[in-house]
Formats: C-alpha cells, sequence, structure tokens
C-alpha cells in the first residue's frame, strides 16, 4: 500500500479523496494555486504546496509543477480526482517515467476511451450497441454532410476530444447542417484545440443513463448498478440518481453485463463510467466512456455500500477488487443535486464571493461532499459547483421528500445559488413521476 499520495485536484473531490486516504492509513499530500491558498483541502492534508498562480494553466494543468510536487514531497502516487489531468493521457506518461502511480487506468487507455471516434470502434467490435454513426473522425464541412446524408436527420454533431457538453450541435435538417458542423467545431478547437468530429444519429427523448464499473489488475470487473444523469441544462448534469426508474430488472441486468464487457474488451483497469443512450423503447447505446471517478460517484456509493475511492487506490497499489459481482446488493434509492454558486435570474451566470453565513444539514441518509465553510471566498477562476448534496432512503418518493427537507433547510448566504430552482426541478409532478429525460429542464422551464 503507498505511504503517501499526492491530490492533484481542488475541492470537494480533493476533500473526499483525502478522507480516503486518512481512513486507509495514508498520508495526504494537497497541491494548490495561490487563489486556493486558504482552500479546505490545503488544511486538512498532512503537507500542502503551492503550485502557482490562479490561473488552472498555471497551477492544476502543470504537469511539471505537479511532478516536481510528487517528487519533492516522495508522494509514491497521484490521485487526479476528476476533471483537470484525470483524462490526460501524456500526464500519466509522465507520472510512469518518473516512477509515480497514477491512480487511474493506463495512458493507452485514456487515450483509446477519450477519443470518442476510437471508443466506439472499440465497442461495436466487442458486441456493444452503438449509435449509428461515423466511423471516421470527420474534419471538413462537405465530407461530414456527405455523412450526414447517410446517417439520415436529424443528426447530433459531437466533438471527438468533447465533454460537458462543448463541441456539440444538433442539426435538425440538411439545410442548417454546415452552419452547426462550423459552429460546434470552432468551439472544439477552442475548448480543446481539435477539430476532429463525428457525428451520430439523434436519439430524441433520451435518458441518459451511466454505469459505475471498478477493475482490479487481475481482470476482475463489477458494476454498480446503474445512473440516471438525464437532469441537464446544456448538456451539463444538475441531478442524478440511482437506480434507474424507467429500468426493468431484466433490462439492469443487461446493461449491467453490457457495461462489464465493454470494460473487459479494453482490460480496463480502475474506476470507471459507461455512459449510455436509453429511448423509449427501452433500446440502449453506448455513448462514451469516462475513464475516472466522476462528480455523481457518491449516489453509486450509497446505494451500494461500496466506497469507490477507496477502491481505486486499492486497485492501483496492486490489490484485488474487496468485492465480487455477487456480493453487490443495491439498496433503496439515492439522489444528487449539484448547488453551483450561479445566477439562475441571469441565465445561470457564475456568481463567485464570500460565503458569509452557511447552514448544512444533516440527519440519517444525507451526505455533504464540499470544501466550503463560513467565510470561505469563492474564486472566479474554477468550476462554480461548491456543494453535493446526496441524499439515501428507501425508494425515490422518500428519497425526493428527503431531498426537498434538506434543499429548504440548506443556507448559502452572501452569493447566488441554483439550490431554488433544484427545489422546483424536485417539486414537478413528471420528475415525481419519473417521467424524465435529457429533454426535461427545456421543456418544463424553458431555454
Amino acid at each position: 500500500m503507498f505511504g503517501k499520495i499526492l491530490i492533484a485536484n481542488r475541492g470537494e473531490i480533493a476533500v473526499r479523496i483525502i478522507r480516503a486516504c486518512r481512513e486507509l492509513g495514508i498520508q495526504t499530500v494537497a497541491v494548490y494555486s495561490e487563489a486556493d491558498r486558504d482552500a479546505l483541502h490545503t488544511q486538512l492534508a498532512d503537507e500542502a504546496i503551492c503550485i502557482g498562480p490562479a490561473a488552472p494553466k498555471d497551477s492544476y494543468l502543470n504537469m511539471e509543477r505537479i511532478l516536481s510536487a510528487t517528487i519533492a514531497s516522495k508522494a509514491q502516487a497521484i490521485h487526479p480526482g476528476f476533471g483537470f489531468l484525470s483524462e490526460n493521457s501524456k500526464f500519466v506518461e509522465m507520472c510512469q517515467q518518473c516512477n509515480v502511480t497514477f491512480i487511474g487506468p493506463s495512458a493507452e487507455l485514456i487515450q483509446k476511451m477519450g477519443n470518442k471516434s476510437e471508443a466506439k470502434n472499440t465497442m461495436r467490435k466487442a458486441g456493444v450497441p452503438v449509435v449509428p454513426g461515423t466511423k471516421e473522425p470527420v474534419y471538413d464541412p462537405e465530407s461530414a454532410l456527405e455523412a450526414a446524408r447517410e446517417i439520415g436527420f436529424p443528426v447530433m454533431i459531437k466533438a471527438s476530444s468533447g465533454g460537458g457538453g462543448k463541441g456539440m450541435r444538433i442539426a435538425e435538417s440538411e439545410a442548417e447542417f454546415l452552419e452547426h458542423f462550423q459552429m460546434a467545431q470552432q468551439e472544439s478547437v477552442n475548448a480543446f484545440g481539435d477539430n476532429t468530429m463525428y457525428l451520430e444519429r439523434y436519439v430524441r427523448k433520451p435518458r441518459h443513463v451511466e454505469v459505475q464499473i471498478m477493475a482490479d489488475k487481475f481482470g476482475n470487473v463489477v458494476h454498480l448498478g446503474e445512473r440516471d444523469c438525464s437532469i441537464q441544462r446544456r448538456h451539463q448534469k444538475m441531478i442524478e440518481e440511482s437506480p434507474c426508474v424507467a429500468l426493468t430488472e431484466e433490462l439492469r441486468q443487461k446493461m449491467g453485463q453490457t457495461a462489464v464487457r465493454a470494460a473487459k474488451a479494453v482490460g480496463y483497469e480502475n474506476a470507471g463510467t459507461i455512459e449510455f443512450l436509453l429511448d423509449e423503447s427501452g433500446e440502449f447505446f453506448f455513448m462514451e466512456m469516462n475513464t475516472r471517478i466522476q462528480v455523481e460517484h457518491p449516489v453509486s456509493e450509497l446505494v451500494s455500500g461500496v466506497d469507490l475511492v477507496k477502491e481505486q487506490i486499492q486497485v492501483a497499489a496492486g490489490l484485488p477488487l474487496s468485492v465480487s459481482q455477487s456480493q453487490i446488493e443495491l439498496r433503496g434509492h439515492a439522489i444528487e443535486c449539484r448547488i453551483n454558486a450561479e445566477d439562475p435570474g441571469r441565465n445561470f451566470m457564475p456568481c463567485p464571493g464570500t460565503i458569509e453565513y452557511l447552514h448544512l444539514p444533516g440527519g440519517n441518509g444525507v451526505r455533504m461532499d464540499t470544501a466550503v465553510y463560513n467565510g470561505y471566498h469563492i474564486p472566479p477562476n474554477y468550476d462554480s459547483m461548491i456543494v453535493k448534496v446526496i441524499v439515501h432512503d428507501k425508494d425515490r418518493p422518500s428519497a425526493i421528500r428527503k431531498m426537498q427537507s434538506v434543499l429548504g433547510e440548506l443556507v448559502i448566504d452572501g452569493l447566488k445559488t441554483n439550490i431554488d430552482f433544484q427545489y422546483e426541478i424536485l417539486s414537478e409532478p413528471d420528475f415525481q413521476a419519473g417521467k424524465i429525460t435529457t429533454d426535461f429542464i427545456p421543456e418544463h422551464f424553458g431555454e
């Protein structure tokens, strides 16, 4: 087992990893930017090292500085969390060259599954159902248009290196295709420095359902059930829950087994997520794989009883999975709401500032993943998510009521948040009835 781990991240996920390490008896090293000098993760870790100015490119994305801090602190491993360098194959290669363990999959796997086109081709060969689309990347609008005609409209235009909804457009017809393709491609170049695009059939009113998997170095792969992540605003997830109410037990087993088969097909190791689109008929299609721990992992932890971050660390240290598939029993229902420092009244514009008063509710089946505290100043340089509220109860109606109770008690004064908007979503009759798709927010609240 590792004696010391450096956490190459910030915010609530850095705090989450530090706590898992502490429970495993592992020392921790926090890295921080100048803007995060007073951040909670710097206070909880055994050591803290400043790695540069506030801008992510000069700190949390600066591979050389992070590795220098790792070597200087004599940490044997790096946990990347999510975002930043968590899916950067070059960083994984650099870790290997420095004899530092990267807590996650190999560089080759990250590269293979991070490229959307290659990932889909790999899944096709493994017999995993894939949304019909281009089998090779497309670069110029004219050849893309020809491919779109073959697929049939409407089509989804996606950046091959994309994520977080960037570089995505829906073309309803041939007349608007070229304009949407050029806009999506330019956004991809701006966000990822990559003009590689691909196309796929647009599945109307789908659910976004993902399966959490965990794999070790001995070929063992398990799944921890599925999460319904359909409640999204502009492709950004807002509410996640497990299990998905639209699945029969037969379909749940089929989707879980498909996810395990997909992971085994590429020889996957560590935590990962296989994401599917589920249509109205119950047919599901592979969308992409996330080769890291995800923001919404707590709902899977609560229904399965498995600590995913501890499993990540133990697997990276060469230990086998602590549980087999037969030992995983999914119980009850869990819901997560992402609380962001943003102003719903101003088109959800980020709203950094100082927290003047904070009250975090508690109680049975209530979990708060956060790094904020009274008097904490939220910097403008990073993601606006500040609290993850997660609840667990015996069934979905009970979990919804519990979440409403918690959101009604949660107080974050000094800045605008989306707490009230989350409460409104939970109160919608269609949400409570489980009638949700990725179009839920625009249909019920407008763009």
